[in-house]
């Protein structure tokens, strides 16, 4: 068999990757029309685990569960890098398209109810985003707090993440996202570190010159890649250990 050249070894690779972000993209659009259409009668989503969170048993004793709850860039982090969750006692509960208020609704079913030592809460760039309307950032830090206010109610350890960079959203476009993400980071931040909370900064490390989502690291300029998911994961790793170690 002839071999092929390294010119067209490369095309042949730029195919693939381009052809993988397309699935990828196209999947995740299939999965917001259909999160769309269930929001027509179940608004915050409340359907989506209902019956994966009813075959969520009791924790084993001595396990670390953890919560990773979000939007899309949680739930694709489940499909772009699956290694991150395999053998571990970690629960995704993304939802794509989702915004704090949502995610408030659905805390406890998604969260609270399969107790979990640590939760990750990933929240607040679709509500910047306007997914469910116009939603001032001191509403967006308020739903923030009101869920880790819920779980330190119910003794969970609460990791905040910071809102990844984005420079512009796709699908909606001329936001100014920057100053609004810096504004709610600089206030998850803040509260982190005078509530016992751990601040997970994914923003310092994912975000370019100017500050938006270094093209390396991301598909459309919002979405983390596998080599986004693979920046993030150490960290996460890193503040779920923190988290543990709180008494």
């Amino acid at each position: 068999m002839k071999k092929l050249s390294w010119p067209l070894m490369a095309f042949f690779m730029m195919l693939g990757t381009a052809a993988f972000a397309q699935d990828t993209a196209d999947a995740e659009a299939k999965q917001k029309q259909k999160n769309e259409e269930l929001m027509k009668q179940d608004w915050a989503c409340l359907k989506c685990f209902q019956e994966e969170n009813a075959k969520v048993a009791a924790p084993e004793p001595g396990e670390k569960r953890v919560v990773f709850m979000g939007n899309s860039i949680t739930i694709g982090w489940g499909s772009l890098n699956p290694e991150f969750f395999k053998g571990k006692p970690y629960i995704n509960r993304g939802i794509s398209g989702q915004t704090t208020p949502q995610m408030l609704i659905r805390f406890r079913p998604d969260v609270i109810d399969l107790h979990p030592k640590v939760v990750v809460i990933l929240a607040g760039t679709n509500d910047i985003a306007g997914n469910t309307g116009y939603t001032p950032i001191a509403t967006i830090f308020g739903n923030i707090v009101s869920m880790a206010e819920l779980a330190k109610a119910n003794g969970i350890k609460v990791v905040l993440s910071s809102v990844l960079p984005a420079y512009d959203y796709p699908w909606r476009k001329g936001l100014d996202p920057v100053s609004k993400i810096a504004d709610l980071n600089q206030r998850i931040k803040a509260y982190a570190a005078k509530n016992d909370c751990v601040y997970l900064d994914y923003y310092t490390a994912m975000a370019d010159e100017q500050k938006g989502l270094q093209k390396a690291l991301t598909y459309d300029g919002v979405h983390p890649n596998k080599e986004g998911y693979l920046v993030m994961g150490p960290l996460a790793e890193k503040a779920i250990a923190t988290a543990l170690k709180k008494k």
